[in-house]
């Protein structure tokens, strides 16, 4: 469904209309909260990069939201792609401080992933699963599909970036490569982004702040648990493609202190795996 008329639109698919940055800014931008500014824009090319450019003149908070990124990137700088206002394209700046150690970083995409999760599943009524280290699964016809991803990233000495990329009105013809999913595809009961963003940027909101309350701490803030309980990964059997051409094969049995994946291998044996691609293998 398109608009055409004499005056112009500011945007040409009545369903996919453009986020409302207004109202965002006046129901998340609240004095002594996280986030301090939100900015929306056409189109980049990458989130992530710009808000790392900037992130030396910005305070903790700021959100980037693009309409359209030309050239997103996600893990092993992967490029993801959609069509404009089809899914949240956004990257926040976040400052842990002081009080949290930085080998414990690791941990933000991982929460992110929690809080999209759960901001998917109350926004858009769509089941999802984390597959370890930081994607979005959604089912479609009986099959999980990734519909989205989390990419952090240093800012400096003191800050640190983290991107999401999630597919919300895609079509099966609009998927960026085949086995992507999005949430329309997954049965949504809204494909209204207005309230997802809201959702998402809340549920980061709430578990960055029960975190760095921790100080970091996975376990005492919950969020270890929290991501066990939601990763699709762990009690399936699963190849991890690892530096140096290595692969592991075993039975994903833990997510660690660190973050890092459990696997249990045939000699019995178990291995952390911090990072690498891991593949999800049907069961014998």
């Amino acid at each position: 469904m398109t608009e055409h008329n004499a005056a112009g639109s500011r945007w040409t698919d009545l369903e996919r209309p453009p986020l409302n940055t207004t109202a965002l800014r006046r129901g998340l931008i609240v004095p002594g909260r996280l986030w301090t500014s939100l900015d929306v824009v056409t189109a980049t090319g990458s989130t992530n990069s710009d808000l790392t450019g900037r992130a030396g003149d910005l305070p903790e908070g700021a959100v980037l939201v693009a309409e359209e990124q030309t050239r997103g990137r996600g893990r092993l700088d992967r490029k993801w792609s959609a069509p404009a206002r089809s899914g949240l394209f956004l990257s926040v700046l976040l400052r842990p401080g002081p009080d949290v150690p930085v080998e414990r970083w690791g941990w933000l995409p991982l929460l992110t992933g929690v809080a999209v999760a759960t901001a998917v599943a109350r926004a858009a009524g769509v089941d999802t699963a984390l597959k370890w280290p930081n994607d979005l699964l959604v089912t479609v016809g009986g099959e999980e599909r990734k519909a989205g991803g989390i990419l952090a990233e240093r800012a400096g000495d003191d800050a640190v970036v983290v991107g999401i990329g999630l597919n919300v009105s895609l079509t099966e013809s609009e998927l960026p490569v085949p086995g992507a999913g999005s949430l329309a595809l997954a049965n949504a009961v809204s494909v209204d982004r207005d309230p997802l963003l809201r959702a998402v940027l809340r549920g980061v909101e709430r578990w960055y702040g029960a975190w760095r309350d921790a100080a970091g701490d996975p376990a005492a803030s919950g969020l270890q648990e929290a991501y066990a309980a939601g990763c699709a990964t762990l009690g399936r059997p699963v190849r991890a493609e690892l530096p140096g051409e290595r692969q592991l094969v075993g039975d994903a049995v833990a997510v660690d202190g660190d973050g890092r994946l459990v696997i249990a291998t045939e000699g019995g044996g178990q291995e952390a795996v911090g990072a690498g691609d891991v593949v999800h293998l049907r069961a014998a």
